[in-house]
């Protein structure tokens, strides 16, 4: 097996990838290597991959499993009969990458472990992505991101509004702890593998690889010898010079003028009185000046006073606003399709566009429905 190319332009052509997650994290990640070049096969059990259903609406395959299996081929298997795992054992010791998702020790009950597969495939890239890992007491603990995020501490930074403490709006575990690390090691595994001929097994815990999110917490902790009450640090509700005030007309601005230049343009250019604007003497006070001024006026002509000057301050748009950004769609970040997702064939990922698959390569559409399941 060769780390070979087609010459396509895409930095992972003729790399094979089996895929046997659901749901986000891996599907994710394997969209990325899929874009990025690699032929990808999604191995679904024989009920679906739960996200197929996810939808509610009037299609038979909902959006969001397109929008994350888009380039891929897809097989349904049934891992626990003999034909399904052969068939498994036969594209694993084929593949140059193989990504799951299961709890630790699944893997082993169908004979598809790291072990396993190495014997027939030294060169195999195995990345199991988890909660918790593969080790220690938590290993075979059930969770999803929340788990992942309150079990980290996040959660703990954000101050509580109104006697509750307000959820996330965004799957950063799934994304950031699972889909993210699990691309980044398995490209390092192969540069690697290069080196040395051998593949390895990757160990990817969504759990512990959150922390990274709390870089202003550990910060302030080493600084202060104390970790930062909820909405403390500068970056949760710390400082009026970073945080979201309503406008009149029931949107809202995003400030985010940190540094002094942008700072004092920004108070400048809404006319925050002068007393108010040393923020450290009295935070609360400049808050509220400046919640008042915002309210006064409307997003439109925020925007448009403020994107004249620099001064990191961004009016909250719609998810519809973003998809139709100008900046967005001039830098080719959506690529259209027929309006299965929101107007796109895929996911945006970070994948910068010289080593992905190009335009004129058009990406291998997942079936509205796998192949029979396994019948042995």
């Amino acid at each position: 097996m060769q780390d070979n190319h087609s010459g396509s332009g895409a930095a992972l052509d003729g790399l094979k990838v089996i895929d046997f997650s659901t749901l986000l994290p891996g599907p994710l990640a394997s969209l990325m290597l899929a874009r990025s070049g690699a032929h990808v096969t999604k191995v679904e059990p024989p009920a679906g991959d739960p996200t197929r259903f996810m939808g509610g609406g009037r299609r038979q395959t909902s959006a969001v499993f397109e929008l994350l299996n888009a380039g891929k081929e897809t097989l349904r298997l049934n891992l626990k009969a003999a034909g399904g795992r052969e068939t498994a054992q036969d594209m694993a010791s084929e593949a140059d990458i193989l990504i799951e998702q299961f709890r630790p020790g699944v893997m082993q009950r169908f004979g598809l472990d790291y072990a396993s597969v190495r014997k027939s495939n030294p060169r195999i890239i195995y990345c199991s992505i988890t909660g918790y890992g593969q080790t220690g007491p938590y290993r075979d603990r059930a969770g999803h991101d929340l788990n992942y995020m309150a079990e980290a501490g996040l959660l703990s930074l954000n101050a509580a509004v109104g006697g509750h403490l307000p959820l996330p709006p965004v799957l950063t575990a799934d994304i950031a702890g699972g889909a993210y690390p699990a691309v980044i090691n398995i490209l390092l595994a192969l540069q690697q593998r290069l080196r040395t001929g051998e593949g390895t097994w990757l160990d990817v815990a969504m759990h512990e690889n959150t922390l990274p999110f709390a870089f202003h917490a550990f910060g302030a902790r080493g600084d202060h010898g104390r970790w930062p009450a909820p909405g403390e640090t500068p970056f949760n509700g710390g400082t009026p010079r970073y945080a979201l005030y309503p406008t009149q007309d029931g949107r809202w601005l995003a400030v985010a003028a940190l540094e002094d230049v942008f700072w004092e343009r920004f108070c400048e250019l809404i006319g925050l009185e002068p007393r108010l604007r040393d923020d450290a003497a009295d935070p609360g006070a400049t808050r509220r000046g400046i919640a008042a001024i915002i309210g006064s006026r409307a997003a439109a002509e925020w925007q448009q006073r403020l994107e004249a000057s620099d001064t990191c301050c961004s009016v909250v748009r719609t998810m519809e606003e973003a998809r139709q950004d100008p900046h967005l769609l001039r830098r080719g970040v959506f690529e259209p399709d027929d309006g299965a997702g929101g107007g796109i064939a895929a996911l945006p990922v970070p994948i910068v566009p010289q080593l992905r698959t190009r335009a004129s390569r058009p990406l291998r559409h997942p079936p509205s429905a796998p192949a029979d399941p396994d019948s042995h």
